[in-house]
């Protein structure tokens, strides 16, 4: 079960960086294609990061779900999971924004784009608060 931990953890790190860096790299992404007119390196950069940390998120919910034992799992496991999940459609939303962009459309504000990431900062307190105090 220590593997499974490890695994777990690595996995949330690597996809949490995904979810707090995207967000700003889009920002970035939209000011070098209104430099360039085109598709540059950080639209690519942006991209790659989000796939790879697609993977990650995948295994970190796998991973979870095991070491929360499914169905059996305690009610603050089912509160971890709920906003596990908030997080899954912050990450979701972050996807649509950047394949929209991959086609050059930039419709988020940069005031936009910070708040949207300061809200999976949010979302990760919450779920960090819920692991520590296991409220029920």
């Amino acid at each position: 079960m220590t593997w499974i931990k490890i695994v777990h953890l690595l996995c949330v790190m690597g996809w949490m960086t995904s979810i707090f860096a995207v967000p700003r790299a889009l920002i970035y992404w939209k000011r070098e294609h209104a430099r360039l007119q085109e598709f540059g390196p950080l639209g690519d950069l942006t991209i790659r990061l989000y796939r790879f940390s697609a993977g990650l998120g995948v295994i970190a919910l796998i991973t979870g779900l095991w070491l929360g034992g499914l169905w059996g799992m305690p009610a603050w496991v089912w509160l971890k999971l709920a906003l596990v999940l908030a997080l899954v459609g912050h990450y979701v939303m972050t996807g649509l924004m950047v394949l929209r962009a991959r086609r050059g459309e930039f419709r988020e504000s940069d005031r936009f784009l910070r708040i949207f990431n300061e809200v999976s900062v949010l979302g990760v307190i919450a779920v960090l608060w819920v692991v520590v105090a296991k409220p029920f």
